[in-house]
């Protein structure tokens, strides 16, 4: 993404994941996906019972319907995590750190929650982003 990134001094600031405190939005068309999560296109869940792999096949997704926009990975702006499992944390911010880029990492909230609408998932990302108009 092209827009700046924000990280306030005396605010807490995670070096460790692929994360921004805030982001001014560049010009471009801002685009809003639905949840996305660890389903094949047939709705069959990849990766039962294993998180990582689940953040890993949303965000294969994600970047399938960014790509019909115009866009990439990169120009996601905010990100919005929902988890069923806290033991699964350390996989799926594994998985994010290795798809997102340090440099341009969206801001991020992540929501424990007691379940998702299939009780095979584990993960959901919800994303917005920019594509360049």
């Amino acid at each position: 993404m092209s827009g700046q990134r924000i990280s306030a001094d005396g605010a807490w600031n995670d070096t460790e994941y692929p994360t921004s405190q805030a982001g001014i939005e560049p010009k471009g068309k801002r685009v809003h996906l639905t949840g996305q999560v660890g389903w094949t296109e047939d709705f069959e869940v990849i990766g039962h019972d294993d998180a990582g792999k689940q953040t890993h096949a949303a965000i294969d997704n994600i970047e399938k319907v960014l790509a019909g926009a115009g866009g990439t990975i990169k120009d996601v702006v905010s990100c919005t995590m929902y988890y069923v499992r806290d033991e699964d944390l350390d996989s799926i911010q594994e998985a994010r750190r290795n798809r997102f880029s340090f440099s341009a990492g969206p801001a991020v909230t992540g929501v424990k929650v007691a379940g998702l609408v299939d009780e095979a998932l584990l993960v959901e990302l919800t994303v917005v982003a920019v594509v360049p108009a």
